[in-house]
């Protein structure tokens, strides 16, 4: 089955650009224009525009890829200025073969990567040249150096007319994709290039590599959707926003920026970091095959997202600096540093990775990916980044370019460093419990750290512990009471004194009910909670009828279920769900509850299974595997007191107070905090269409933070007798 990662209701038709696109330069330019319309139309059918999704735009200014005006001003000034390292960037350009003027261009009809025939190399001899060109003229001003390379622009521009090979073409369209944009983006300023050269050029990148960047995104190369890597997704992204960019087409950038936020695929921003451990600690999705690939991957969503903040996306803030967590992650770990790593599953394909332990395939080899991040995170947003440091210093003036980087990162890349003495950011509490779990984002110039804890927002603060920098930022507070609200807020300590604090987080200790469905008060389709003030929606006409403890829902089994509010169970770390339940036909796969967003993540508890047992199971990405575990099929026909507890990365079921399943201890590790946002939480209804509909009724549903005790639950499924 192909899955169409771009499925929804809502479509955008992209706007056509001003200057008509044609196919190939040799088709007469009506014909072209035409089959130019009719392409751009087949391949927008499965676009979307996301709610959530980065900001769209409608219209660029140049250059505004990985370089602009301002960074090549601040450039030069560096290097007239002698400047460290700047300087020495420059004397490395200036004396590296690939920007001299005694070369000329030899270029191919047919690229073809992967296969026999393969000779994807001397394309990407040639990007090293026109780049290194492309800086020199731009930098130093001097036409020479623009001429040849619009001279090497031109010859490609003329010749290419495919691009080819096995799968691997794929990567090609899109690490030569974004490497073309991006040189074309710096020289398109150049008045030595005519603007029929340019237009030839941007015409080769869409009409040749963009609707292989998009063939690629929306059917994978006909395979299932998980069959590839991150990267494979990451390179025709990257591609696609840069040829957007460069050849002004709004809708090609879009399209990309849509995938990467409602993509299905490895690459998109919800599938890239399998598992956050504590302390920011981002498990890369390639960390179990190879260390090669994890560095292409900081190098990839690091050039998607500087091209995003160009254009009014922030992706290096992205979900309190994901990205950054993924890095610090792939760095640690290539500096010979342990790091935490979980089992990864299988792919869509049954195809097992190597889910055992993290891969030390090519660990510890250098990379020139690492400055575009550490610039961003630690120059210029002022955190702390101690593996990127790390990576970033072994790597300055030393320009190892492999065949995916632009290169030159030390004189492009380099800022001015942020000032010491700025605040920890990004805070976050998992509320185990008996304990919570805290962990934030250093600051630049830091010392050491002070976790503060109050009984209010407003304070007074007092000092729980001090955190040195090199350690995990990260702290779990055992000295909680079930019942108490606790607000925490951490400060750095620097040669500047004491900071401003970071922002303040709550949690609510012990075990609390967090939403309580009686069903005795019904308005309408509403159901509202006796805490709090939200309400669950009865969905296609459920009818209420005597329950157990009062008034049940009755599902039809056909089309009824409950929906719960959106943020019902997000952030939670344990929990617990009981409920009444009288099942009147026991169906494999209903679900008594499904608190997810898709078939790809959700938490889920079906009564019984295909095999005759019932199942519990939870998971972020599902075709990489559940974190499950079995228990005796529910009975059907009466009444059953049923309770689900998660505590520690365990799960117990229990049936009318008595235990009669668990899972294998630490086992479930994705819990609402781990998985994320989940926005489809639903009574009776199962995230997969296939699945029946629940037949039966429910009474008396509640929702806890915290694990229930066996006691509590023995309590509670003995208060209606």
């Amino acid at each position: 089955m192909i899955c169409h990662p771009w499925e929804s209701t809502r479509r955008r038709v992209p706007t056509p650009s001003v200057r008509s696109v044609t196919w190939c330069s040799r088709i007469p330019g009506r014909i072209a224009a035409l089959f130019g319309f009719l392409l751009m139309l087949a391949f927008s059918s499965h676009q979307a525009v996301a709610d959530d999704a980065g900001t769209h735009v409608t219209s660029f200014t140049h250059p505004s890829l990985l370089h602009t005006e301002d960074d090549f001003a601040r450039i030069r000034a560096k290097i007239q200025a002698q400047e460290s390292p700047w300087i020495e960037g420059w004397n490395k350009l200036i004396h590296d073969s690939y920007s001299r003027l005694d070369q000329g261009p030899a270029p191919l009809s047919v690229v073809r990567r992967g296969g026999d025939g393969q000779n994807y190399g001397r394309l990407v001899n040639e990007m090293k040249k026109m780049y290194a060109l492309a800086l020199r003229w731009k930098i130093s001003g001097d036409p020479a150096y623009g001429d040849l390379a619009v001279k090497f622009m031109n010859a490609w521009s003329s010749t290419l007319t495919e691009v080819t090979g096995n799968a691997d073409r794929y990567l090609a369209a899109g690490l030569a994709g974004y490497k073309l944009a991006n040189i074309g983006e710096i020289m398109r300023t150049y008045d030595g290039w005519a603007p029929e050269d340019l237009a030839r050029f941007q015409d080769m990148l869409v009409n040749l590599f963009y609707p292989m960047n998009h063939g690629f995104l929306v059917k994978h190369n006909d395979a299932c959707i998980s069959n590839y890597w991150a990267n494979w997704d990451l390179a025709n992204i990257a591609g696609m926003m840069s040829i957007g960019v460069f050849a002004d087409r709004p809708d090609i950038y879009n399209e990309a920026l849509d995938y990467l936020y409602e993509g299905e695929g490895n690459g998109a921003l919800k599938n890239l970091i399998f598992y956050r451990h504590p302390g920011n600690m981002g498990q890369y999705q390639e960390s179990g095959r190879d260390q090669g690939h994890t560095r292409l991957g900081v190098l990839l969503t690091g050039v998607i997202a500087k091209t995003a903040l160009r254009h009014g996306t922030d992706l290096f803030s992205y979900d309190n600096y994901a990205l950054l967590s993924a890095f610090e992650y792939v760095a640690k770990y290539n500096q010979f540093e342990d790091v935490p790593y979980i089992p990864y599953g299988a792919n869509c394909t049954g195809w097992k990775t190597y889910q055992g332990v993290i891969s030390d395939i090519n660990r510890g080899q250098l990379r020139s990916v690492w400055q575009l991040a550490y610039n961003q995170y630690v120059n210029r947003l002022g955190i702390d980044a101690p593996w990127l440091a790390r990576m970033s210093d072994d790597l300055l003036n030393r320009n190892i370019i492999v065949d995916d980087e632009m290169g030159w990162d030390t004189l492009t890349e380099t800022l001015d460093p942020f000032p010491a003495g700025g605040a920890p950011r990004g805070l976050t509490a998992e509320l185990n419990t008996d304990s919570v779990s805290l962990s934030w984002w250093g600051a630049t110039g830091a010392d050491s750290y002070t976790l503060q804890r109050a009984d209010s927002p407003s304070g007074p603060f007092t000092t729980i512990t001090t955190v040195n920098t090199g350690d995990l930022l990260t702290y779990t507070d055992t000295d909680v009471v079930a019942g108490q609200d606790y607000y925490y807020r951490v400060t750095a300590t620097s040669s500047q004194g004491e900071s401003d604090p970071s922002n303040v987080v709550e949690a609510k200790a012990g075990v609390r009910l967090r939403l309580h469905l009686s069903f005795d008060e019904v308005t309408g389709d509403q159901v509202p909670s006796t805490v709090g003030d939200s309400a669950a929606t009865l969905v296609n006409g459920p009818t209420l009828a005597n329950g157990i403890a009062g008034n049940a829902v009755v599902l039809d089994g056909v089309d009824d279920y409950i929906d719960l509010p959106d943020d019902v169970i997000n952030s939670l770390t344990d929990f617990s769900v009981a409920t009444w339940v009288r099942i009147d036909e026991n169906r494999d796969w209903a679900r008594l509850f499904d608190f997810g967003n898709g078939t790809n993540r959700y938490i889920l508890l079906a009564p019984r299974n295909n095999s005759g047992s019932a199942r519990f199971a939870s998971t972020k990405i599902s075709y990489h595997g559940d974190n499950t575990f079995d228990a005796p099929a529910f009975p059907s026909g009466r009444w059953i007191h049923v309770v689900l507890t998660l505590k520690d990365q365990t799960a117990v079921l229990y049936v009318d107070g008595s235990e009669v399943g668990r899972s294998i201890s630490g086992n479930i590790r994705f819990s609402p905090a781990k998985i994320g946002n989940l926005t489809q939480n639903w009574l009776g209804r199962s995230q997969y269409d296939n699945d029946p509909y629940l037949k039966g009724s429910l009474d008396d549903f509640r929702l806890y933070s915290g694990a229930l005790s066996a006691d509590e639950v023995a309590a509670l499924a003995n208060s209606v007798n």
